[in-house]
C-alpha cells in the first residue's frame, strides 16, 4: 500500500481532500485537489500516483477555473426568435423532437449529420456512450476531427496489423536513442503516446543516450534534445525510405523475434532500392550523409525507436509517412521489444477499438461510399471534415438539414471552418451537447450541457490504449451536480439516439437501449448479456467501465480468475494500480487472419508515385506549418485566465539569441509580443520582406488570407512559417469572456478544403503554401 491510503479522503460534494485524474490531455496526471467551502481551493500533483508519482502540467491545475467559469452553461437552453432562454430538461428534450422529427419525416435520415469533438477522447460518459449515437442512430455519415489529427496512423495500423487502433507507441522509459519526428511532446505532454512526465523521460534519455528531433520548427522538445534536424514539410515519407534504402543496403536489417511474424520484407527491399537518401536529400533538406548516419545509429543502438505524431500524420502525405515509422522500427529490430516500439495494454479495453464491420481483417476495401458533392471516399468510415460546411450549403437529394454536435468547434477546429460558420444559420435544426456557447454551438437551437468534469467520474478509455504502462484509475467526482435529477451526458446521447430512430426525445427508453448496448458489448467478448446484467443494480458507464476492466488482460472474467480485477477493488485502490510496463504481444495482437504484420500493404505503395512526383515539384517560396502550447488544448481551453497568462514561453526558450536580437532590435520574441496567437518567421525571411517582430502582417493561400502579427526567429527553418491552432474567437453571440478578450485569428481559414492526404483523406494542416506580405499603415 502507498502512503495516499492513509491521508483521509473526502466523499463527493464535502469539503477536504479529493484525488482525481485530469481528464484533459494523454498524461493523465493523478491530481490532489483541496475542496473549502464548496469551491477548489487548490490543486497540486498527487505524489502517491501509481501512474504520475507528482507530476502536473499547467492544465491540469486549472480545472478548478474550468469548473466554477461563470460562463459554463449549467442548464438546457432553446433559442427563441435569437435569444437564448434557459428551459427545463423536459423541455429542452420536447424542442428537439419539434425540430428534428419533421426533418427526419420529410427527408430522411441522410439529412441528418453528427460532428464528435476530441474531448470525447477525455470523456467518462461520452467516450462510452458515442458509440450508440453513431452506430443505433441510423446517421449514415458523421464527421470527427479524426480526418484533420491522427487518420493516416489509423488506416496504416488498419493496413499493417489488422487494428485500426493498434498504435504501436515508442517505450520512451526504457529507450536509449528516441527520434521524434513531427511532435513535440514538451507541448503536447504526448500524443497517441501516454506518458508522465514526457520532458523529464526525455532529459533522462540524453543522461544515458540521444534525442534527435526532426521538424521544421525547433520547438520545445527540439530545444531540449541533442540534434534538431530541420526537414522540409511533407517530407518525412521521402526521407525514411532513403532510412530505409540505407537498412537494406547496408546490410543493417534485422528483425528480430518479429521476424516470422513479418510478411512483405522482399518487396519492401524492392521498394525502398528506389529511394536512395541522394534522391531525398535536396528536396528535405538533410544531407544524404546525415540520411545514411541516422540508418546506422538506429541499427547500432540496442534500444532505439522512432516516433512520429501530429506533422507526419496532417500532411500531404500523412499516410506514407505514418506507415514508415513503423517500417523503420520493425527493419531496425526495434519493434516489440522493450525500447522500441510496442504495443499497450489496457487495463481496461475500449469500445472505440472494436473492429469495423466489413473491414476485418486489415481489408483495404474503402470508399464503400462517397460524399455527395466532392465524391470524397470514405475510409474507415469517416470522410474528410472538410466535407461538411458543401454537403450543408448545396441544395439537392441528400443534403444535410440538421445537425448534432457533441463537444465540439469545428467552426475554429477544421479545414476552412470559416465557411462551415457561414453556413450553419441555414440548417433546419442544430443541437449541441456542449458546455460552452462557443464559435460553432451559438448556431444551435438547443443546448443541452452535461456535468463540468469534477461532476462527473473518470476512468480513461480510448487513452489507455497509448499508454506506456498497463494502468487502471478510478476517480470519484469532487462535487455532486446542482441539479440532481439532470441527465448524464450517456443519457442525453440514448436520448437523440431515439429520437432519430423515430421516438420522440423525451419519450425513449434510456434503460432498454442501455441495455442492448451492453448486451452487444458482452456478446462480443463471449458472455451473455442478460446474465450479466443481473449481477448489476443500474447501467451506465460504470456498469460498462466494470465490464471492460472484468474482461480485459487483468480482469476477474466474472469469477473465472478470482483475483483479477473489477471495479470495486479498483474503488479501494485511489492511488491507481499500475500493472507495469508493456510487454511483447506479436502475434497474439494482430488482428490480421494469418497473424501476420504485412510490411508493405499494396494500398499505401500505390501512392509512392504521388510521392515521387512531389520530389520534382518546384520548392514553394513559403510554406505554413502548425504548433501548439504547452497551456493550450484546441480551442476549448481558451476561456481559462491562468492559462491565457505569458506567452509562448516553452518556444521562447528554445529561440532567444544575440542573432535574434541584432535582426529585430528587439530581446528574446516572446517576450516583445505578449501574445500566443502569431505567425513565427525565419531571420532570412522576415529581412526580405522587411518586417519585426510585432509588425502585422497578411498571410494569404489558397484557402483564404488573415492578419496575424509576427515573431521573427532563428529557431525555424527558413521558408517556413508557423501559426497555432484553435484560435479565432471573439464572434457576435459567444459566451467566452476570457477567449474572446484574446481572440487571436483562425489558422484554418488558410487550409484549402481539398489539400489532403490521398489514401486517408486526412486534412494536410502542415505544409500549405501561402504569401507573407506586410500590412503598411
Amino acid at each position: 500500500m502507498t502512503a495516499g491510503l492513509y491521508k483521509p479522503l473526502a466523499a463527493t460534494g464535502q469539503d477536504g481532500r479529493h484525488l482525481y485524474t485530469c481528464p484533459l490531455c494523454e498524461a493523465m496526471c493523478g491530481l490532489e485537489i483541496q475542496v473549502e467551502d464548496g469551491k477548489v481551493a487548490s490543486i497540486r500533483g498527487n505524489r502517491d500516483d501509481t501512474w504520475s508519482r507528482g507530476h502536473i502540467c499547467p492544465k491540469g491545475a486549472t480545472l478548478g477555473e474550468l469548473h466554477h467559469d461563470p460562463d459554463r452553461i449549467r442548464r438546457p437552453m432553446i433559442k427563441v426568435d435569437g435569444q437564448w432562454q434557459e428551459v427545463s430538461w423536459d423541455a429542452a428534450f420536447r424542442r428537439c423532437t419539434e425540430l428534428l422529427a419533421p426533418v427526419i419525416e420529410r427527408y430522411g435520415i441522410c439529412a441528418v449529420t453528427c460532428y464528435t469533438g476530441n474531448p470525447l477522447a477525455h470523456s467518462f460518459s461520452l467516450g462510452r456512450y458515442t458509440g450508440v449515437l453513431l452506430g443505433m442512430s441510423g446517421i449514415p455519415i458523421s464527421y470527427s476531427p479524426g480526418t484533420v489529427d491522427q487518420w493516416p496512423k489509423n488506416l496504416s495500423s488498419h493496413l499493417m496489423y489488422g487494428g485500426w487502433w493498434t498504435f504501436p507507441v515508442p517505450d520512451i522509459e526504457r529507450t536509449d536513442l528516441l527520434v521524434v519526428m513531427g511532435a513535440n511532446p514538451a507541448a503536447s505532454q504526448g500524443s497517441l503516446l501516454a506518458a508522465p512526465d514526457v520532458t523529464g523521460i526525455i532529459d533522462g534519455i540524453r543522461k544515458r543516450g540521444k534525442v534527435i528531433v526532426i521538424d521544421p520548427v525547433r520547438t520545445a522538445t527540439a530545444a531540449r534534445a541533442d540534434e534538431w534536424l530541420p526537414i522540409t514539410p511533407g517530407t518525412d515519407a521521402a526521407l525514411l525510405l532513403a532510412v530505409a534504402h540505407t537498412l537494406f543496403a547496408e546490410d543493417l536489417v534485422d528483425l528480430g523475434a518479429v521476424g516470422p511474424h513479418v510478411d512483405g520484407l522482399d518487396r519492401m527491399r524492392a521498394v525502398a532500392a528506389d529511394w536512395p537518401p541522394e534522391r531525398v536529400a535536396g528536396v528535405t533538406g538533410i544531407d544524404a550523409g546525415r540520411i545514411r548516419g541516422l540508418a546506422r545509429e538506429l541499427a547500432g543502438t540496442a534500444r532505439a525507436v522512432v516516433y512520429g505524431r501530429i506533422g507526419t500524420c496532417n500532411q500531404e502525405f500523412g499516410s506514407l509517412a505514418s506507415w514508415l515509422v513503423d517500417v523503420v522500427n520493425i527493419l531496425s529490430g526495434h519493434f516489440d521489444v522493450e525500447g522500441g516500439a510496442m504495443f499497450p495494454r489496457a487495463a481496461a479495453w475500449s469500445v472505440t477499438v472494436q473492429p469495423i464491420p466489413g473491414l476485418e481483417d486489415g481489408a483495404p476495401e474503402f470508399g464503400r461510399f462517397r460524399t455527395r458533392v466532392r465524391g470524397a471516399k470514405e475510409v474507415l468510415g469517416q470522410v474528410p471534415v472538410s466535407c461538411l460546411a458543401e454537403e450543408i450549403a448545396t441544395p439537392g437529394e441528400g443534403q444535410i438539414r440538421a445537425l448534432i454536435t457533441v463537444a465540439g468547434n469545428p467552426v475554429l477546429s477544421t479545414p476552412a471552418g470559416h465557411k462551415l460558420d457561414e453556413v450553419l444559420p441555414s440548417l433546419d435544426a442544430m443541437i449541441a451537447v456542449d458546455l460552452w456557447l462557443n464559435e460553432t454551438t451559438r448556431h444551435a437551437d438547443v443546448i443541452l450541457p452535461g456535468p463540468s468534469p469534477l461532476e462527473q467520474p473518470h476512468h480513461d478509455d480510448l487513452i489507455l490504449n497509448f499508454a506506456i504502462n498497463s494502468i487502471a484509475n478510478y476517480s470519484p467526482p469532487v462535487f455532486e451536480r446542482p441539479d440532481p435529477d439532470a441527465p448524464e451526458e450517456w443519457e442525453i446521447l440514448i436520448r437523440l439516439t431515439g429520437l432519430c430512430t423515430g421516438t420522440p426525445a423525451e419519450d425513449v427508453d434510456v434503460a432498454a437501449i442501455d441495455d442492448g448496448f451492453f448486451d452487444y458489448m458482452a456478446f462480443t467478448k463471449g458472455f451473455d448479456g442478460a446474465t450479466l446484467r443481473a449481477l448489476y443494480d443500474r447501467g451506465g458507464p460504470e456498469r460498462i467501465l466494470d465490464f471492460t476492466l472484468r474482461t480485459g488482460p487483468f480482469g476477474d472474467r466474472y469469477g473465472e480468475n478470482p483475483d483479477g480485477l473489477t471495479l470495486e477493488k479498483l474503488k479501494a485502490q485511489p492511488n491507481g494500480i499500475n500493472f507495469g510496463p508493456m510487454i511483447p504481444q506479436v502475434p497474439s495482437v494482430l488482428g490480421t487472419s494469418d497473424r501476420k504484420i504485412r510490411l508493405a500493404p499494396q494500398y499505401l505503395l500505390d501512392d509512392l508515385p504521388r510521392l515521387a512526383a512531389r520530389l520534382n515539384r518546384a520548392p514553394d517560396e513559403l510554406v505554413l506549418v502548425s504548433r501548439r502550447h504547452l497551456r493550450s488544448n484546441n480551442s476549448w481551453l481558451h476561456n481559462v485566465a491562468a492559462l491565457m497568462k505569458g506567452t509562448d514561453s516553452a518556444h521562447a526558450r528554445s529561440t532567444g539569441n544575440s542573432a535574434h536580437a541584432r535582426s529585430t532590435g528587439n530581446s528574446a520574441h516572446a517576450r516583445s509580443t505578449g501574445n500566443r496567437c502569431t505567425l513565427l518567421m525565419h531571420i532570412d525571411d522576415a529581412q526580405r520582406r522587411d518586417v519585426r517582430t510585432g509588425d502585422l502582417v497578411t498571410v494569404t493561400s489558397a484557402g483564404g488570407q488573415i492578419e496575424v502579427p509576427v515573431e521573427v526567429t532563428d529557431a525555424i527553418k527558413p521558408g517556413v512559417v508557423s501559426m497555432p491552432h484553435g484560435w479565432g474567437h471573439g464572434k457576435d453571440g459567444t459566451r467566452l469572456t476570457i477567449a474572446n478578450g484574446s481572440p487571436g485569428v483562425n489558422t484554418n481559414v488558410l487550409s484549402p478544403p481539398t489539400f489532403i492526404d490521398e489514401p486517408s483523406g486526412n486534412g494536410a494542416l502542415n505544409g500549405i503554401p501561402v504569401a507573407v506580405d506586410p500590412v503598411r499603415a
